[in-house]
């Protein structure tokens, strides 16, 4: 699906964060067929737009700081990135305070009460991806939390969503469409991992892609899986150890 714009409280961009950024570069060259393209101005350092074709669908970038781990950041828009009393005031905090990206826009990083680390997007020059649940394109956001009911407190607070609750997964949304979930961390996971967010990339097929993404490098967290009354999936960590998911394209929605 092509956009004009993103809804205002919707997911706009996704990017990461890599120790390696050749390395991540190479990864999802091949995994997704995306292209990059180098920002040459100076004060970017280093950023890359990842392309499908003209259309620009994450970002990728080197990490800030020694011993921060390689991952992947969504984003969401917003009309004043500077308004951090709804995250304060929901009980999250801001990381990073806001800034000027460029002429690009301004943006903040915040976490929720639980620590689930998020981005604010301030839309100038540019506004986001304009290809959502296309092959290779951003298509489902989910959150892993051990306090779903502090999320669904938290969230619509800040942006306005709407909460789904179903016997097995709640969904985030917007007038118009499901962009999202919640999946409970509970027993699930070590205690040691902590709550995040983490991005789906649509593909046309879910067996194909997880196959060659484990050749390139990438370890199989969940495998390829029909979800009931959702799309097929799989989750993997790349080579760099970032997490991210995979669903069929057009299957976004629902999961």
């Amino acid at each position: 699906m092509r956009i004009d714009r993103p809804a205002l409280g919707a997911p706009c961009w996704v990017e990461i964060s890599t120790t390696d950024p050749e390395g991540s570069k190479a990864f999802y060259r091949e995994t997704f067929g995306w292209r990059t393209e180098v920002d040459p101005n100076p004060e970017a350092g280093g950023y890359t737009l990842m392309m499908l074709g003209t259309d620009p669908v994450a970002g990728l970038g080197p990490v800030q700081r020694p011993g921060q781990p390689t991952s992947w950041t969504i984003s969401f828009a917003v009309d004043d990135a500077d308004a951090a009393t709804a995250v304060r005031g929901a009980g999250g905090r801001l990381v990073t305070e806001p800034a000027d990206v460029l002429d690009l826009g301004r943006f903040s990083v915040a976490a929720d009460p639980s620590g689930a680390v998020f981005a604010l997007w301030q839309a100038r020059g540019f506004t986001g991806t304009p290809l959502i649940d296309e092959p290779g394109a951003l298509g489902w956001v989910e959150l892993a939390t051990r306090d779903t009911a502090g999320a669904k407190e938290f969230y619509p607070r800040v942006f306005g969503w709407s909460v789904t609750v179903g016997e097995m997964y709640t969904q985030w949304g917007l007038p118009g469409r499901e962009f999202g979930g919640m999946a409970d961390m509970a027993d699930q996971f070590p205690a040691d991992v902590g709550p995040y967010w983490m991005p789906y990339f649509a593909v046309a097929d879910v067996d194909t892609t997880t196959e060659r993404a484990a050749v390139l490098g990438a370890t199989v967290a969940l495998p390829p899986t029909d979800v009931p009354d959702g799309p097929r999936l799989a989750v993997l960590h790349d080579p760099q150890g970032a997490i991210f998911g995979i669903h069929v394209a057009g299957g976004g929605s629902g999961q």
